[in-house]
Parts: structure tokens; sequence; C-alpha cells
């Protein structure tokens, strides 16, 4: 299960298990929450039992955080953690394979943490990855000096354009999203939407 950040589409929480019970996707919403600490976020999933649980959403209610989840049939509502679980499968999953279960969990937290996270480019961010909009979204949003300059060394504002959302007329603008897979792992995402730089989550 994961947590994706809409914002910067940083997988901010992730769980691994073998089975598909609320606990896998609240390991992951206790990771993303530990790691942002948001305030005021929405979390946006699917239908599933684990996200429409009595326990998921009392831990909601316990951080403040509002649940969203998904028209039936939707199959757009969750796209992006049904992307980031593609481009696992395709660039990790198939060109793989594992002898047990704690190899394949040292494999996806390498993938996570030392790959997508860090290094990964992705064209919505201008082709940069999560960590390094993250970076440089906060740089922009620094204080200029005494002249009107910024800092030596400091990074140039971002100036990337945004993919047009189309206004749906069920849909709020999702700040968190979650989404499990049936796969030997789980990631969840946290983010507060496409049009400012503030936390937003997305889980999947």
């Amino acid at each position: 299960a994961i947590v994706l950040d809409v914002f910067s589409r940083k997988v901010v929480g992730w769980a691994m298990a073998n089975h598909l019970r609320t606990e896998l996707v609240l390991d992951a919403l206790n990771m993303a929450i530990g790691q942002r600490r948001p305030q005021g976020v929405i979390h946006h999933s699917d239908k599933g039992t684990q996200y429409t649980s009595l326990a998921f959403g009392k831990r909601c209610r316990e951080m403040g955080v509002v649940t969203s989840t998904g028209s039936t049939g939707d199959c757009y509502d969750n796209a992006m953690a049904e992307s980031f679980f593609a481009t696992l499968e395709c660039e990790l999953l198939q060109r793989r394979s594992f002898q047990n279960q704690a190899q394949a969990r040292m494999a996806i937290f390498s993938f996570v943490e030392s790959f997508y996270n860090t290094r990964r480019l992705h064209s919505a961010l201008g082709y940069l990855s999560p960590n390094e909009f993250e970076r440089r979204a906060a740089a922009a949003e620094r204080p200029m000096g005494a002249e009107g300059h910024r800092e030596p060394g400091a990074l140039e504002p971002l100036r990337i354009e945004q993919p047009e959302i189309h206004n749906h007329p069920r849909r709020r603008p999702p700040t968190l999203v979650s989404d499990k897979d049936p796969l030997p792992s789980a990631i969840v995402h946290l983010s507060a939407g496409d049009d400012s730089p503030q936390p937003s989550t997305r889980s999947g």
C-alpha cells in the first residue's frame, strides 16, 4: 500500500504485507503522517473495504484528515496511485525475481527511497524528481534579500506548467489519495492540492 503526495508525486508512506487487511493501509497512512505532519489535508482513495473500515476512518479523524472516496466505476479517479504501481511493476517487479518476501521488501524499499523519490524524473514535474521538485518549491517560497535579490546559490523559482485539470461535477480536487495492490508490496501517498505547493496526499 502507498500514500502519494499529489503536489510532488512523492511516495511519503508505504507498507508491505502478505494480506490486504486494514492494517496494511493503516501502516502506510501512519508512515505518511509521521513524515509529513499534515494539517487540513484530504485523503482520497477508492472504495476498497480497507478505506471504508471503521478503524481507518477513526485514525483519519484522530489526525484531522478528511477522507474522500472515488465515485463507483470511475477508473480515472485514482489514476495517480495506479500509475505508480504500473511503474513499479514495469521498472522493478517484471525485471527481477525474488526468492522470499524479505528480498522483495528490500528491493522495493530501495526502489522507492533511493530511486523513485530521489532520481526518477516526472514529466508532470518539469522532468524533476519528487525530492528536487519539493526542494525548488521550498526555495521559491523563501523571501528575497534587502535589495530584491536571492541569496547566492539559491535556486530559481519553479516555472512548471501543471496539466489542465477538468472539473468533474461530482469531484473535489484531491489532497490525499490511497490505494492498495495485491503485489508482494504496498505503498501510500500525501499531498494538498495540484495548484499550490502545500502537502497533499494520494495513496496507492
